[in-house]
């Protein structure tokens, strides 16, 4: 294994302890618990698993793997804040858009040639890429990890509050 390989499996790694993590929690917790605000004036675990369904989802065409699986999602979970007064999906609804997406993803990742990984993803010309070839594939994957890590550690606080 080179050490290019290695990092890769590192980075794979951790995206795939941070979703099953996501996953774990958010299973643990009673739809009721979901809804509840992770501290006050801040966004609901609910809305922070549609949030996160939607990033992931948006990975499929950033990486070249197909189109959006819930393209619904972006308008109320990337483009709106949670009290936008916009028609929601029920948090049973949520939590299997979570497991789907999660479970394509994961499906990608998996057989995502290694060479490809070094590549441009789709937000960036080729003309960038030519002078900024950190901007790959792989450089998305770590920052979705990073940005999932972030709101899990927002839903955890959920864990000690009452219904």
């Amino acid at each position: 294994m080179t050490e290019q390989q290695l990092i890769l499996k590192m980075i794979v790694g951790a995206w795939e302890t941070q979703s099953s993590r996501v996953t774990k929690l958010m299973n643990s917790l009673s739809d009721e618990k979901l809804l509840i605000e992770t501290a006050p004036g801040r966004n609901s675990g609910f809305y922070l698993v549609g949030h996160l369904a939607a990033v992931s989802d948006a990975l499929f065409p950033l990486l070249g793997w197909g189109e959006k699986l819930y393209p619904q999602l972006d308008n109320i979970f990337l483009k709106n804040p949670e009290n936008s007064g916009l028609e929601k999906p029920s948090v049973s609804q949520i939590r299997e858009y979570w497991k789907d997406i999660d479970a394509k993803v994961a499906e990608h990742i998996k057989t995502m040639p290694y060479d490809e990984w070094f590549t441009r993803h789709n937000s960036v010309s080729s003309e960038d890429f030519a002078k900024e070839p950190f901007r790959n594939k792989m450089n998305i994957l770590i920052n979705r990890t990073n940005h999932m890590s972030y709101h899990l550690g927002q839903m955890v606080y959920l864990t000690g509050k009452s219904e």
